[in-house]
């Protein structure tokens, strides 16, 4: 039974989550918090680990989620689950869109799309940022504002971006860096 719920979220997942992989966090902390099968703090780990291996983010993450939930045939039920329905719409839409590709009701359907897809993209964004580099739990312990902020990965990402702009160095280069820092010091 775990099995199918795996694969009806990431179904659900798959299919509403425009914008890509950042698209999904708002859908896996939802799930999260409705199954228990991960916390905050796995969710945090989950980005950080799919963003440092080959492949599209979303995928990453369903495929750890399926893993750590019911192994191997977990992670491929999740994994299977993201991706059916972009299959299945894909095949769709070619069909139609070879019907319609002049159609002023599709240029309009496809240029509404886009607003859509940059508020789910920032969305996310910002879900990782308060993720990684806010330590809400310590605040609301304390109520003290210097304890709001994660002050070692803030620091890591005040010297990594401006590392960045002035080397442009391949993305690898800096989550590398970023993975020896955390471990170094203990992020």
């Amino acid at each position: 039974m775990i099995l199918v719920h795996l694969f009806y979220e990431f179904f659900k997942t798959g299919l509403f989550s425009v914008g890509g992989g950042l698209a999904t966090l708002p859908f896996l902390a939802a799930i999260g918090r409705k199954t228990g099968w991960f916390g905050t703090d796995d969710l945090a780990n989950m980005v950080a680990v799919s963003e440092s291996t080959p492949g599209p983010l979303g995928v990453n993450m369903a495929t750890y989620v399926g893993f750590t939930t019911m192994g191997i045939i977990g992670s491929i039920t999740a994994t299977l689950g993201l991706i059916a329905p972009a299959i299945v719409v894909i095949c769709i839409i070619q069909k139609l869109l070879d019907k319609f590709r002049d159609s002023a009701a599709v240029q309009k359907i496809f240029y509404g799309l886009r607003p859509a897809s940059v508020a789910m993209i920032t969305a996310a964004g910002l879900g990782v940022a308060k993720l990684s580099l806010l330590d809400l739990t310590r605040y609301q312990r304390t109520g003290s504002w210097a304890d709001l902020f994660a002050w070692k990965a803030v620091l890591l990402a005040a010297v990594i971006l401006p590392l960045y702009k002035k080397f442009k160095l391949h993305p690898v280069v800096y989550i590398a860096g970023a993975a020896v820092s955390g471990i170094v010091f203990g992020m």
